[in-house]
């Protein structure tokens, strides 16, 4: 049965490595699953992969679009679905890996049904928020719809924007929408979650934002202002380097947050992907790149042979 191996964990706990490691012992190329790598404005602030390490193996979705195109797990999850079609017509397995949850879910479980958002009411929840903040975008969710209040991430605006616009699109809350029903796959999908202790997780995020800093995130960042707005420049990184460049905040005090927003993310990214048992877990303190891909190789040729 055609195997679809999806590499799952926090940000900065070592995905590219391993996930090219194992595309190479299967013959595989990879599929990015960040909703952010896809954009190639911006490949220091998402850590893409390198172009040595796409000189490796064959990446798709990786600086395949522009900070001026909208994009979403939607439209992701019908791209992935119909490349997936075409290699495995050439490949047993192939390789997934990303941080995005909603990309992930969307390949995997697919999403629901959602009414189509005019552009216009898009942007006028987009100008709300940033006239009005988070708190009162939060406001607004919990009055038009309180059963999704109560469970999401209030801090996310993306979120928030996403269930206010279909709720004004749709004509019924945003929750009514939601089905949490799971489309079938004709594929077999083999969950690898990567974990590291949160101290050693921790550091690693802090020397890997060191080294976005050192290869230049501020011009980076600087060059991205007139997509400011953007849902895809909603993110760590980015927003907190905007506040460095409109003077609100010191060099030292935006790095100091983007390496504390980083490892919030990191602590949601882990309790999302914990909440899903299909997740076989290894711990990459303990496990080499190569004792891992043994274990995945033997995991495979098992469930092959079942």
């Amino acid at each position: 049965m055609k195997t679809l191996l999806v590499i799952v964990g926090p940000t900065g706990v070592g995905k590219t490595e391993l996930s090219i490691g194992l595309a190479r012992e299967f013959g595989s190329p990879i599929l990015n699953a960040d909703s952010r790598q896809i954009y190639r404005e911006i490949p220091i602030g998402t850590a893409a992969p390198t172009a040595e390490e796409q000189a490796l193996v064959k990446h798709y979705f990786v600086g395949t679009h522009s900070l001026s195109e909208d994009y979403n797990a939607g439209q992701y999850e019908r791209d992935a679905l119909a490349l997936l079609d075409e290699l495995f017509r050439t490949h047993d397995t192939v390789v997934m890996s990303g941080g995005s949850m909603m990309y992930i879910s969307a390949v995997c479980k697919g999403l629901d049904e959602m009414p189509e958002v005019p552009a216009a009411v898009r942007e006028k929840w987009q100008q709300a928020y940033r006239d009005n903040g988070i708190e009162w975008l939060a406001e607004q969710v919990r009055q038009a719809d309180p059963v999704y209040y109560e469970e999401v991430d209030r801090q996310n605006p993306q979120r928030l924007i996403h269930a206010l616009e279909v709720t004004e699109a749709g004509g019924r809350p945003f929750s009514t929408f939601r089905t949490h029903g799971k489309k079938e796959r004709p594929f077999r999908i083999v969950k690898i979650g990567l974990t590291r202790p949160r101290e050693e997780l921790y550091e690693r995020i802090n020397r890997r934002v060191d080294e976005m800093i050192r290869m230049g995130l501020r011009s980076e960042a600087e060059a991205t202002l007139p997509f400011r707005s953007n849902n895809s420049l909603q993110t760590v990184g980015y927003k907190e380097m905007f506040n460095l460049l409109d003077g609100i905040w010191t060099e030292e005090e935006t790095i100091r947050m983007i390496k504390q927003n980083s490892r919030h993310y990191a602590k949601r990214q882990l309790t999302w992907y914990r909440a899903d048992e299909s997740v076989r877990w290894i711990d990459l303190s303990q496990t080499s790149t190569a004792e891992a891909i043994a274990q995945v190789r033997q995991l495979t040729d098992t469930l092959n042979n079942e």
